[in-house]
């Protein structure tokens, strides 16, 4: 115990000749000094140690008086930082006298980013604030240098309130729009229906009401159906080029894009001056819509909403046009422009406009031995094996393929059109739609039939399109706007062509001479069980030939 006293009475007489310091000479402080501030010149690297000198140096070896540049040109704090940047993007490029007469020279916002790393002189700004002496007005620069920049920073909180209020609104929509989505689902899982409307009985007897838009919705979820329509560039440019073609159309007007995807259609409509653009779409891309439209700038111009058009309520009673890609297979496959129709009765103004305008359907006959042998033949002989069971509703089902023109025994003949401003949902089934084509060639059989559409997009609620018109050939003949095919005659689309394969059953397909006329009649209907699935159904008959046949075929 006494020698631990000891030694703490020894370090305490230590310790306190430590702490004493006043007989301690050359003591300094701790802390280190701060580094000193090295300004490189605006022209050449020679380096300053204060901003001022720099300049100075500027001034009178180099004629460039920064300070009374920067008044002259009425710059904010920001114009100064472009400025800064421009003068050395210059110099670094070899020009030692850059030309300073105009802001306009500096005005993009790349200039905003350093050009030489941890600049001083960019830190320095606000020390500049107290003034060179007075102007040749007798106004302190430092006056009209600060009016500038309040004027700037109110004009900045004006615009961010705007842009605050907008974001705002926009999310009262949304919100708005998810209440009644969900409402409305509620509302249906608590509704019990009837067979009267299109239930599906369920063990327990309760029926439940058909749901023929779930998977139709779903299916637009995902990238790759969407990186296919984009990256058909006949569909895509065929937009684009009406679109900005004719941006006095869309200045200042209210759009409405029913089933925006991922609002390419939105965007193009906005940067050709549309004042406000509603992107509506009830699948889960609109979500990435959205985030395109922000990343793009585009925010404040366009509104996204879920749901299906029927159940959003818009933030506009009307709209000056609408704009749709809305085609399905064979044209009317997913029964989609019944939504577009609708739009147009509830919102489109009496001299509003339809985007597309118009479509046409055509048809001609088929005769193709070598796809028939590559494809229904095939199943005859598998590697020595019958395999006949695979041929059953082969002849069922519309085939989607890209068709040659030469497999065309026949000049295609129209057989609907739709001008988008008078049709109604009542034109979209139909039943005994007359044909009549003639053949060009012999073949050895009729294999089938090729359905395609043409699209229209014209300026003018008066343009009309008739009803030979084809698209393919419709700039060459001084058609107004833009069309594009689907058909065999034109490039490629995603939408091909549909191809009904006719069943002779037992009976062997007949030959026919050109010149033979095949006379018909073509219907197309909803399908029972899902509303957006299709049914088309043919009649004909050869004249002077046995062959005639009716036949249904089915799109799912």
């Amino acid at each position: 115990m006494a020698e631990h006293v000891s030694h703490s009475a020894s370090s305490d007489s230590e310790d306190s000749d430590i702490l004493n310091l006043e007989n301690d000479e050359g003591w300094e402080d701790a802390e280190p000094d701060e580094d000193e501030t090295m300004v490189v010149s605006l022209i050449g690297d020679r380096v300053f140690p204060d901003v001022r000198s720099m300049l100075r140096h500027c001034k009178d070896v180099h004629a460039l008086d920064f300070l009374q540049i920067r008044n002259e040109l009425g710059l904010d704090f920001f114009g100064s930082i472009k400025l800064i940047n421009y003068i050395r993007a210059q110099v670094k490029d070899g020009n030692q006298r850059p030309d300073v007469s105009s802001k306009a020279l500096f005005e993009d916002d790349r200039f905003l980013r350093p050009v030489l790393e941890d600049d001083a002189l960019l830190y320095s700004l606000d020390d500049l604030e107290d003034g060179e002496g007075p102007r040749a007005d007798g106004r302190p620069a430092t006056v009209e240098a600060s009016e500038a920049m309040a004027t700037s920073a109110i004009s900045m909180v004006i615009e961010l309130q705007e842009q605050l209020h907008r974001l705002q609104e926009q999310f009262m929509e949304y919100r708005l729009a998810v209440n009644k989505t969900l409402d409305d689902r509620w509302n249906r899982e608590e509704t019990v229906s009837t067979p009267e409307t299109g239930g599906r009985s369920q063990p327990n007897g309760v029926t439940a009401l058909r749901d023929d838009d779930s998977h139709y919705f779903t299916s637009y979820s995902y990238n790759e159906i969407h990186e296919t329509m984009l990256k058909d560039t006949i569909r895509t440019d065929s937009y684009r080029d009406f679109i900005y073609d004719h941006k006095h159309l869309f200045q200042n007007k209210v759009v409405l894009d029913v089933g925006c995807g991922t609002g390419i259609l939105s965007m193009f409509c906005a940067r050709a001056g549309a004042s406000k653009v509603i992107a509506v779409d009830n699948s889960d891309i609109i979500d990435k819509a959205r985030e395109n439209i922000y990343e793009n700038g585009l925010g404040g111009n366009i509104t996204c909403l879920r749901g299906k058009i029927e159940d959003v309520s818009l933030p506009v009673k009307q709209v000056d046009i609408i704009v749709s890609e809305w085609m399905g297979y064979c044209l009317l496959y997913e029964a989609m422009l019944d939504s577009v129709l609708w739009a147009r009765d509830r919102y489109l103004t009496p001299d509003g406009l339809m985007i597309p305008s118009h479509t046409t359907l055509h048809m001609a006959p088929l005769t193709d031995p070598d796809y028939i042998a590559d494809h229904i033949s095939f199943w005859q002989s598998v590697y020595g094996f019958n395999m006949n069971s695979m041929l059953a509703h082969i002849y069922d089902e519309v085939l989607i393929r890209d068709l040659k023109s030469s497999i065309l025994a026949a000049d295609s003949v129209p057989f609907l059109q739709l001008p988008l401003l008078r049709t109604t949902k009542s034109d979209l089934t139909f039943a005994n739609r007359p044909f009549t084509m003639e053949l060009k060639e012999d073949i050895d059989a009729l294999d089938g039939f090729v359905i395609w559409f043409d699209t229209f997009f014209l300026p003018s609620r008066d343009d009309a399109v008739s009803a030979y018109a084809r698209a393919e050939d419709w700039g060459r003949r001084g058609g107004r706007g833009v069309a594009f095919t689907t058909g065999p005659g034109g490039p490629e689309t995603h939408w091909r062509q549909g191809v009904l394969l006719i069943d002779h059953g037992k009976r062997e397909a007949k030959a026919l001479k050109k010149g033979q006329v095949i006379r018909g009649e073509i219907g197309y209907k909803k399908r029972e069980d899902n509303s957006r699935e299709l049914d088309i159904e043919i009649k004909w008959d050869v004249a002077g030939s046995e062959e005639r046949g009716k036949q249904l075929w089915f799109m799912r």
